[in-house]
């Protein structure tokens, strides 16, 4: 029995990470290495997407008791995107797992 880590690749068993480190020539090919600029970009854009959800997050109950939402229903309608994701993307993931296009796999 494979491992969750192991994948059968024509007959040989590879892990996920030899499958990740070959193309498919089967060469081996690196990952580029940053430097402190290129991380520091990173890092900053990432820091640009973090405070648009606090912000959201901070205003949130206000938009709900703009657009009428009672004062103890704010709790269940914070809580009901992500239950919804919870519920949603398996079931998501299981029907598009088969799935191929032009493109590749999903």
């Amino acid at each position: 029995m494979l491992k969750p880590s192991e994948k059968i690749n024509g007959g040989a068993v590879q892990t996920t990470s030899q499958l990740t480190s070959t193309t498919a020539a089967g060469s081996q090919r690196q990952k580029p290495k940053l430097n402190f600029w290129q991380i520091w970009n990173m890092c900053f854009g990432f820091l640009g997407i973090q405070m648009g959800f606090a912000l959201q997050n901070a205003n949130v109950s206000r938009i709900f008791q703009t657009m009428g939402a009672q004062m103890d229903a704010i709790p269940l309608l914070s809580i009901d995107a992500p239950l919804t994701g919870l519920i949603v993307q398996p079931m998501v993931g299981f029907f598009s797992d088969p799935t191929w296009s032009g493109l590749g796999r999903r």
